[in-house]
């Protein structure tokens, strides 16, 4: 008997010191940061952030023929608020086509590129710089 009542107690005591659950981000105040992506540029070329704030990405592809939004380690340290709108890495937009997508980053400089061929040789770079 008294192991048990040891044993409630300690649960008892566990559960008014456990950790709070993880606030949710507050994404109707979420920044809005649009990104254009064009034949063969992103607008801006360097994406600025702010760690641990909510920002929807408006990714918008100007020209006709596809084009995606590769950022691998940025997506990887990044919280999704949907995980299935990023696909190994990157977006994929068709020709004239847009996206939002809202995430919490982390703090860091990270590449960012095409990954169609040809379009990095033709200048389709550029970075996601999160302070």
């Amino acid at each position: 008997m008294t192991r048990l009542v040891l044993c409630a107690a300690a649960f008892a005591a566990s559960a008014l010191f456990a950790a709070p659950a993880a606030a949710q981000p507050d994404w109707g105040n979420a920044a809005r940061v649009e990104v254009k992506l064009s034949s063969f540029a992103f607008d801006p070329k360097t994406v600025h952030l702010h760690a641990g704030q909510p920002v929807v990405l408006h990714l918008v592809n100007t020209g006709s023929g596809g084009h995606d939004f590769a950022a691998k380690e940025f997506f990887a340290a990044a919280t999704l608020r949907d995980p299935a709108s990023v696909e190994r890495g990157r977006v994929e937009l068709g020709g004239h086509e847009s996206r939002d997508i809202a995430l919490v980053p982390r703090a860091g400089r990270y590449a960012l590129k095409c990954t169609h061929m040809f379009h990095q040789t033709f200048g389709m770079t550029g970075q996601i710089v999160v302070d």
